[in-house]
């Protein structure tokens, strides 16, 4: 009996790893993308929704919602990430003008809208972003978004930061909009940092995305070699992390992971600690768990399923 694919909200802030999470999830024959929806983050909303919507364009990515949500963090202004994705979010590729459009519902509505019409238990939310639309839909409706099978966060760290010594970026731009998602009582797997460092966009990778020789290859090809760039000269880090894309593979094959139950905790009021995810791996609060963190991933399949799925998208004109 063949298992039916995985029902999922992306929601995003491309972001040169979003859009590659993009691309894996509307290429996967294990996912059945029912729309993407946009929060201020990388960039300034009005350009990562923008950019949502150029790669939909070049990959081909039609009949799937691109709704925009919350331009800023719930109590906080908001704080972007140029030195890593460029004045526009996704610098590095000529992208055509978008021809996929932009639904006019707000993305807290979409999510709200979707959790209501599907059966209970069958939709995962998977954030790639802050958790700004997450925690606004918790806020504005709980019973309907406590309908969400699972939530998928790639976001925050197991005792590393890479805006401060403490925080990752996701965590760090909306802490209480993560201490209330964490809070909601949906089941939440989390991928931190500690995770998706495993995940190294190497020269083998990067030349293999060129060789492909579609429109989507080379757009991908050109978002990671100035991705590849920017991490060079911010973390003189020679082969880029991508983070984005596993918590879209744990969603896919969680075989390929390893996991600890734990709880997690959000920091808000830290004079050096906000934005910081206090895992208790050990126990030693005795709180109940809360979380089941992401702590290892095979890479060799992870890349086999990112290839796999980036072949599968429709090949459209350069």
């Amino acid at each position: 009996m063949t298992t039916p694919p995985a029902k999922i909200i992306l929601d995003c802030d491309p972001g040169h790893d979003d859009a590659l999470a993009i691309l894996l999830a509307a290429g996967s024959p294990a996912v059945e993308l029912l729309a993407i929806t946009t929060v201020g983050g990388n960039q300034t909303l009005e350009k990562v929704t923008l950019n949502a919507r150029r790669v939909c364009t070049v990959a081909g990515i039609r009949g799937v919602p691109v709704a925009a949500g919350c331009a800023g963090p719930l109590a906080r202004p908001l704080e972007t990430a140029p030195e890593i994705h460029g004045e526009t979010g996704l610098d590095g590729h000529d992208f055509p003008e978008p021809d996929v459009p932009l639904a006019g519902v707000h993305a807290v509505d979409l999510i709200l809208e979707i959790l209501g019409r599907e059966p209970a238990g069958t939709v995962t939310l998977v954030p790639t972003g802050p958790l700004t639309n997450l925690a606004v839909a918790l806020r504005k409706d709980p019973h309907t978004f406590r309908r969400a099978r699972e939530i998928v966060w790639m976001g925050g760290a197991l005792g590393l930061g890479n805006v401060t010594p403490a925080a990752e970026f996701n965590a760090y731009v909306d802490p209480e909009a993560a201490r209330a998602v964490f809070a909601s009582g949906v089941p939440l797997a989390m991928h931190g940092l500690h995770l998706t460092h495993q995940v190294r966009v190497t020269e083998s990778v990067r030349r293999r995305l060129r060789e492909m020789g579609t429109p989507v290859g080379r757009m991908a090809a050109d978002l990671m070699a100035f991705y590849t760039e920017r991490y060079r000269r911010r973390f003189e880090m020679g082969d880029p992390p991508l983070h984005d894309p596993c918590a879209v593979a744990f969603v896919i094959d969680r075989s390929i992971f390893r996991t600890q139950r734990m709880r997690v905790d959000v920091e808000t009021r830290g004079e050096f600690t906000a934005g910081m995810t206090v895992c208790d791996v050990h126990g030693v609060t005795g709180r109940p768990a809360n979380a089941e963190v992401a702590m290892e991933i095979d890479v060799v399949r992870f890349w086999d399923m990112m290839f796999l799925a980036l072949a599968a998208l429709p090949i459209q004109s350069s």
